[in-house]
């Protein structure tokens, strides 16, 4: 599905991120593999390098707008260009209501976020835009982005961002063969899920009861849609909101 492709992905250290990195390489991808903790995306590419695939590892935070270029140049420099994007990086919380949300987590949210997604798309288009073959781009919102959950306020605040930011680059780069579009994930069992829930036990009932399926997703169940979206087999697809989520946004007024 996606050979031939070269595919930067955020957020890669666990979850949805690895997840869609050993499957991009799986359907034929070149994958770029982006976030902090730089020993684990160097296991990450150790293991899709031992089955096959073509990997390249850059650690560095997505709230750095110059970590995102050097990420981006790397990837170009490496593969010869850019064909698509998952800007899956994310961080959320829970268990406060909005008055007692303390500062630093607020502009931690929206950082990483909002700002996060926006650092790549500003450097990410222009370099598919350079290739002369335009791209996919795909962000990872969240059902917190459509309606109110058992996120923070601030979480679902960035995430409505997201997705209001990919409707806006979905049309600025559309005539120009670049494709923007958003997943709304319902919860994932990832590390950041698990942390949420440590921290609020009684979150993991509420969250499984918000789909029809009354489970979460596997990151992998994720990384597909993610897959489909970065490929050409979705070409008429873009400024969308794509629902990956259990059939939680059916149950949505």
């Amino acid at each position: 599905m996606l050979e031939g492709k070269v595919v930067m992905i955020t957020g890669a250290s666990s979850g949805i991120g690895a997840a869609a990195a050993r499957l991009f390489a799986r359907q034929g991808a070149a994958v770029s593999v982006m976030a902090r903790r730089a020993e684990l995306l160097n296991l990450l590419v150790d293991e899709i390098t031992a089955a096959g695939g073509n990997a390249l590892a850059v650690s560095g935070d997505v709230t750095r707008d110059r970590d995102v270029a050097d990420a981006v140049a790397r990837t170009a420099d490496r593969f010869g260009g850019l064909d698509a994007a998952f800007n899956n990086a994310g961080y959320a919380t829970a268990g406060q209501v909005l008055h007692e949300i303390e500062e630093e987590v607020y502009a931690h949210t929206m950082a990483v976020n909002v700002r996060g997604v926006w650092n790549c798309l500003a450097h990410q288009i222009p370099a598919m835009l350079a290739t002369g073959r335009g791209g996919a781009v795909v962000n990872t919102s969240s059902v917190a982005g459509v309606a109110a959950t058992g996120a923070s306020a601030v979480y679902v605040a960035a995430k409505h961002a997201v997705i209001g930011m990919t409707k806006a680059a979905a049309a600025d780069y559309g005539a120009r063969g670049v494709r923007v579009n958003a997943l709304v994930v319902g919860s994932t069992r990832t590390e950041m899920m698990d942390q949420v829930i440590a921290r609020t036990p009684q979150l993991e009932q509420v969250f499984m009861d918000a789909a029809v399926q009354k489970r979460m997703a596997d990151p992998a169940e994720v990384a597909r849609a993610a897959a489909w979206l970065c490929s050409d087999l979705s070409s008429f697809v873009t400024g969308a909101a794509v629902p990956v989520d259990g059939g939680a946004t059916a149950l949505c007024d």
